[in-house]
């Protein structure tokens, strides 16, 4: 797993899906702030005229000195909820990328997501 402190250490690398396959580079890590546990990254993919951040669960994910291994296929990251490359996560928008893997969102409404 992402160690939070060493976060910045792992911004530009590779993120791999299950078989390998090269989904896009590590922007950002979201932690749970519940917990304040690495949950989710924001993976840079697209063309450089059509960049943009998705979204991936860090569950199951494998981290090596070259790359990190999701446990999620390349696609169904690609088609994840996603913001622009200058953009914010709102608030409003955390609830769409849980639904998006099939996980709980946690009780009510309240922030859940955090960017390191």
């Amino acid at each position: 797993m992402i160690e939070a402190e060493n976060i910045r250490d792992w911004r530009g690398h590779n993120v791999v899906d299950s078989e390998g396959h090269k989904i896009g580079t590590l922007e950002s890590v979201y932690v749970d702030t519940v917990s304040d546990r690495p949950f989710f990254v924001g993976v840079l993919v697209g063309l450089p005229t059509r960049r943009r951040i998705t979204f991936a669960p860090l569950e199951k994910a494998v981290v090596s000195p070259s790359y990190v291994k999701l446990a999620w296929p390349k696609q169904l990251v690609k088609e994840a909820p996603a913001i622009s490359p200058d953009g914010e996560l709102l608030a409003e928008q955390e609830q769409g990328i849980f639904d998006h893997y099939g996980l709980e969102f946690g009780v009510g409404h309240s922030r859940r997501l955090a960017r390191r």
